[in-house]
């Protein structure tokens, strides 16, 4: 499949199933600043050579993104930024107004990538399906109008997948989910390939929780290279996006240096004994979060 690119390099890209080249890693933002040292770190990372920015409304940080890119020596085109409608937005109306807002603190014309943050926000265990939907047909008519070029979910499992999809007429065509050595989600990645949705790793680090596992440090050594760059590495070869993030300069451009070496088959067998299925930060059914 076309979404399952090889990426060699910071600038090679996943192509989409509306045909969107989408970059094959990113740069993400959460609890990223807003304020000047936010803006400097993205530009850190445009610099270092990511292309893909990952925001969210909930992040706080939209308007120092937008910033970022303008600031940036880049032409707009040349970088591909993604937000997400929060779970209190969500709705046909509230969607369009939520969209509209970002857009204001982004200050850009259109967005590249456009996704439902969570499957069931809270509340709406009963009547999120029907929730969903309806944010989704706005989307849908946002994509049309041009103002959005991808339109995807994130946090979304097999079966909250298959309910949208029965109803939508434009299929997502991204599912950003919480991914990492830890964590494999084997069983919702191989879902969305099998319906061409590209698959992204939010926290492919376990929030820093996998820095010290020894087996990942074990293979760090032997390929001389730090268990943060083992955790990105491993994600890359299973033909999935890793958005990691950090506010150190030194720290992004090294979660870049991830092409100059690849995990060979007793790596890889060795992470899969590291994954606990069902062990998410927080469950896509039952978010506690407002």
């Amino acid at each position: 499949m076309e979404s399952m690119s090889a990426i060699t390099s910071p600038g090679d890209t996943h192509r989409l199933n509306n045909g969107l080249p989408m970059p094959g890693i990113g740069y993400g933002t959460y609890l990223s600043p807003d304020d000047e040292a936010g803006v400097r770190c993205i530009l850190d990372a445009l610099e270092a050579g990511y292309r893909l920015i990952d925001t969210a409304s909930l992040y706080g940080n939209e308007d120092t993104v937008g910033r970022a890119v303008r600031e940036s020596a880049l032409l707009r085109e040349e970088i591909f930024i993604t937000s997400k409608i929060w779970n209190t937005d969500q709705g046909y109306d509230s969607t369009l107004r939520a969209f509209d807002a970002s857009m204001q603190l982004l200050q850009m014309d259109y967005l590249d990538l456009y996704l439902i943050h969570w499957p069931v926000p809270a509340g709406h265990a009963d009547d999120y399906r029907q929730l969903n939907r309806e944010t989704w047909k706005a989307m849908e008519q946002l994509y049309r109008d041009g103002r959005i070029k991808a339109i995807g979910v994130s946090n979304f499992l097999p079966h909250h997948l298959e309910a949208l999809m029965d109803r939508a007429e434009v299929m997502p065509m991204v599912n950003q989910l919480e991914i990492n050595p830890r964590y494999h989600q084997t069983a919702t990645a191989a879902f969305c390939r099998e319906n061409g949705i590209l698959v992204e790793s939010w926290g492919p680090l376990a929030r820093g929780g996998a820095l010290e596992e020894p087996i990942l440090r074990r293979i760090a050594d032997k390929h001389n290279k730090s268990v943060a760059q083992i955790c990105i590495r491993w994600v890359l070869q299973r033909g999935i996006v890793p958005l990691p993030k950090s506010a150190h300069k030194n720290r992004i451009r090294a979660n870049l240096d991830v092409f100059d070496f690849s995990l060979d088959g007793e790596d890889m067998a060795l992470i899969e004994t590291m994954d606990a299925p069902g062990n998410y930060s927080i469950h896509p059914d039952y978010l506690s979060e407002e």
